[in-house]
């Protein structure tokens, strides 16, 4: 079921996946703090959730804070780390009202206690969302999200639970994070930067991918129809050839 219970029938993506990017930039250029354009960057997501929930889209996964953004200065990742407690505090009650499930994936231990308590918490007020789902990636990085899952096979071959010829591409796609979830159909990146930054390296294996130099606190629904009109305009073959007529092949 789409976000918000909306049915549709053109084939536009079910699973969009989405590079927040850009907050600091659009602070800059109104001479504004960081905490401005992510403060700003934080408001988009509630309008974006509701721009999909109507155009039929089943999940919403977005990138809020990398493995790699514990670089940035620590006073800005105080910042982050506060936004996204005051988010869930705040938006946990009424995505549970819209019937939308909140997962967050990524590591949490090197959140504050209080933090991960707060990510408990709001998934557990939203688990019973039938409506659709909203994935926050926060501390994610995608390579680690491939070593956690050879580590978790590896486990389960040491337990005597599998064996190693047993280990294939379905065995890996089983432990990797939103393995539950339907593929990764867009990949949308704000703010210019065309590179996914070890975002979902596994999942994004046959996105489609939508590049905009529109900052993230201006990313709208005209810049989501973009995207999604693109997408429906793309041959998607998964490495096959449209047409391809299967007894002309050579044996």
């Amino acid at each position: 079921m789409a976000l918000g219970g909306t049915e549709v029938t053109d084939p536009g993506p079910r699973h969009i996946a989405i590079i927040m990017d850009g907050n600091g930039r659009w602070a800059a250029r109104r001479g504004l703090s960081p905490s401005a354009g992510h403060k700003a960057g934080a408001e988009r997501i509630r309008d974006l959730l509701s721009a999909c929930r109507n155009r039929g889209v089943k999940v919403l996964t977005l990138f809020a804070f990398s493995s790699e953004n514990w670089q940035r200065p620590p006073k800005e990742v105080a910042l982050l780390m506060r936004l996204f407690h005051s988010y869930l505090r705040k938006e946990a009650r009424r995505m549970c009202d819209e019937g939308v499930r909140l997962r967050v994936i990524g590591r949490r231990d090197r959140f504050s206690l209080r933090l991960q308590r707060a990510i408990a918490e709001a998934e557990e007020i939203t688990c019973g969302g039938e409506q659709g789902d909203l994935v926050i990636a926060a501390d994610y990085g995608g390579r680690w999200d491939i070593a956690q899952a050879a580590r978790r096979l590896a486990e389960e071959v040491a337990d005597g639970k599998r064996t190693v010829e047993s280990i294939d591409e379905e065995a890996m796609e089983g432990q990797m994070q939103l393995a539950d979830l339907p593929p990764v159909d867009l990949l949308i990146r704000s703010s210019g930067e065309q590179r996914i930054s070890n975002f979902i390296l596994w999942q994004a294996a046959y996105s489609e991918f939508f590049f905009t130099d529109i900052l993230w606190p201006d990313f709208g629904e005209a810049a989501l129809d973009e995207a999604i009109a693109l997408f429906k305009q793309r041959d998607r073959r998964f490495g096959g050839r449209a047409g391809a007529d299967d007894s002309a092949v050579p044996v």
